[in-house]
């Protein structure tokens, strides 16, 4: 029922503070925009399928057993020639985490519009497009003519999250025309805070939110880690959310969890269609994002990219 079409990562998280003099020591995670959705659904008890280019050796077997071991089918992840992306994660006091990233000439940037359609699971209804892979030559191109052509058939939701890495932009102009452009075609939008500083530096989130709503998604939801979410729908309300105040161990893959868990509550709920989520009351709306708020938060109290499974989930309702 969910498709996530995007990159797949290795990401290099130090295991603890290295001894005076000595090199420090990673752990290689699972990780990626689309991995880390995909896991996080398919861990909500939704169904999942992962649409990826897999790079080889031990790394690509590592990311499709991860992907196979939570329960992701992996029918449409694609056997490639060229190398899995890397990203060496680096952890501030708080457990926030930035990136240092290791893409030249990787899989996940390939997509020709014959390998997305024939990688296409049929009983899609839900598609996450995002990150890297979206906005990234050549294959960006065919991941936005694939979503044109879902959107005008009308057979699945889309959302699309652009999770900027500003390291990797060469043309700047180039990115924000192509995050403009899937913005207006999705019909679900999450962007954190930090992400819509870059692509409108100085934009007030209570304007933006309310504008990118009226500019073709049915919602628009702005993250900004624990500061109350805001999301907005064409018909220009704004709904403010708090996330629940946890212990963060790290904040790596929370976004993507918070994905997921809206993505895993429409699925639940049977909001499949455009008009659906332009119907639904705002009380409802407002509890399928206190649950993806909670997924996040969970995902938070764990190192790496590990969000909750569905029994996790529930426990923490209370």
């Amino acid at each position: 029922m969910i498709t996530v079409c995007g990159e797949l990562v290795i990401d290099l998280i130090p295991a603890g503070p290295g001894a005076p003099g000595e090199p420090p020591q990673y752990t290689a995670f699972p990780g990626g925009n689309a991995l880390n959705v995909a896991v996080a659904a398919a861990r909500l008890a939704a169904v999942t399928h992962l649409m990826s280019r897999v790079g080889p050796g031990p790394f690509g077997a590592l990311l499709r057993g991860h992907a196979a071991g939570n329960g992701v089918a992996t029918d449409a992840m694609l056997d490639a020639a060229e190398p899995v992306s890397l990203a060496v994660v680096e952890l501030a006091e708080n457990g926030s985490a930035s990136y240092s990233f290791h893409t030249v000439g990787a899989a996940d940037w390939q997509w020709t519009a014959e390998e997305l359609q024939r990688a296409w699971p049929v009983d899609t209804r839900i598609v996450h497009v995002g990150s890297i892979s979206s906005w990234t030559p050549p294959g960006s191109a065919a991941i936005a003519e694939l979503l044109g052509r879902v959107r005008t058939e009308g057979t699945a939701l889309i959302s699309f999250d652009p999770n900027v890495r500003p390291t990797l932009i060469d043309d700047a102009d180039g990115v924000r025309a192509q995050v403009d452009r899937l913005r207006r075609t999705a019909d679900i939008v999450k962007v954190s805070a930090e992400d819509l500083e870059w692509l409108e530096p100085g934009a007030d989130l209570d304007e933006a939110v309310t504008r990118w709503a009226t500019e073709g998604p049915a919602l628009v939801v702005v993250t900004d880690g624990g500061e109350p979410l805001r999301a907005a729908r064409p018909d220009g309300a704004l709904l403010r959310r708090q996330p629940p105040r946890v212990t963060v161990v790290d904040t790596v893959g929370a976004g993507d969890s918070l994905a997921a868990g809206l993505f895993a509550g429409l699925a639940r709920t049977g909001v499949l269609t455009r008009q659906q989520l332009l119907d639904l009351p705002e009380p409802e709306l407002a509890a399928l994002l206190d649950d993806a708020a909670l997924v996040a938060a969970l995902a938070c109290t764990k190192a790496g990219a590990n969000p909750p499974t569905l029994a996790e989930l529930e426990a923490a309702r209370g």
